[in-house]
């Protein structure tokens, strides 16, 4: 069987991670080493520690894809690391960022991110790739890491007070956004409603996305960036103009996230 689908795939993703962190540079780009230290709306980290946290892991996520026994081994490390550390000592995904300036920080992730996505291109397009939950396609894990790479860049444009990055690689969000609705609930021990949500999205050129059963008697509707900011966990539902119509479609707008592992702790809502 050709693997030429496979392929395909994986170079339409990079080529969208590669545009993703270059929508990203352009944010901090010109910013001085103030700029850097501002803080944004995550957990308390500044734009330092938004990138430094995907510097950390886009290295890891290239160790993933090229050995995974090298991966093994430096997640048994990781995992040592982060039970050994004072509970006040934070993440060490954003050490690095806190030790070196603005501009060394920018210019060592710039050549991880650039190292992931050559990594990705040289790689087998049908492995899975081993992360920190269940492994995925290649194409489903570059994916994942551009949904992080917009997610962290919409905490960045928030602290900066500049426009959040919109451009048709929102389609791959949503598309995990939506994927993750199973998960939003087990994350939370809840049951997985069997029910199905269709999910429409005005797209930022104009046109209709579309996920589920069109026919399903709940929905969601709205803008895709709304719907990407509501399952990053960058917008309370409150502050976006997403409609939910049915009883499953608001408790989902409630819960949802587009990463796995536990349940994130949202934002409040902007009036709070």
């Amino acid at each position: 069987m050709s693997d030429a689908p496979a392929k395909g795939a994986v170079e339409r993703v990079l080529s969208d991670l590669a545009a993703e962190h270059d929508a990203l540079a352009a944010l901090v780009a010109d910013i001085d080493e103030s700029g850097w230290r501002t803080v944004t709306p995550a957990d308390g980290w500044d734009v330092a520690d938004s990138i430094s946290h995907l510097w950390f892991f886009d290295i890891r996520a290239a160790l993933a894809i090229r050995n995974h026994e090298d991966f093994a081994r430096d997640t048994a490390e990781l995992m040592a690391n982060f039970a050994g550390r004072a509970k006040e000592s934070g993440d060490p995904s954003v050490d690095h960022g806190r030790a070196v300036s603005g501009a060394q920080l920018f210019a060592d992730w710039r050549a991880d991110s650039a190292g992931l996505v050559a990594t990705g291109r040289a790689a087998d397009s049908s492995i899975r790739v081993p992360w920190y939950g269940p492994s995925m396609s290649l194409a489903s894990f570059l994916t994942a890491r551009l949904m992080e790479t917009w997610a962290h860049g919409v905490d960045v444009a928030d602290a900066l007070g500049k426009r959040i990055v919109t451009s048709a690689r929102l389609k791959h969000v949503c598309h995990i956004g939506f994927l993750a609705r199973p998960n939003s609930y087990r994350s939370r021990g809840l049951p997985v409603p069997e029910a199905d949500i269709a999910v429409r999205l005005a797209a930022p050129d104009g046109s209709t996305w579309t996920w589920g059963n069109d026919d399903a008697a709940e929905s969601i509707s709205g803008t895709a960036l709304d719907f990407a900011l509501l399952v990053t966990q960058r917008r309370h539902v409150d502050d976006t103009g997403l409609v939910a119509n049915g009883t499953l479609a608001r408790e989902w707008t409630t819960i949802a996230q587009a990463f796995a592992g536990p349940a994130g702790p949202g934002r409040q809502p902007a009036s709070r």
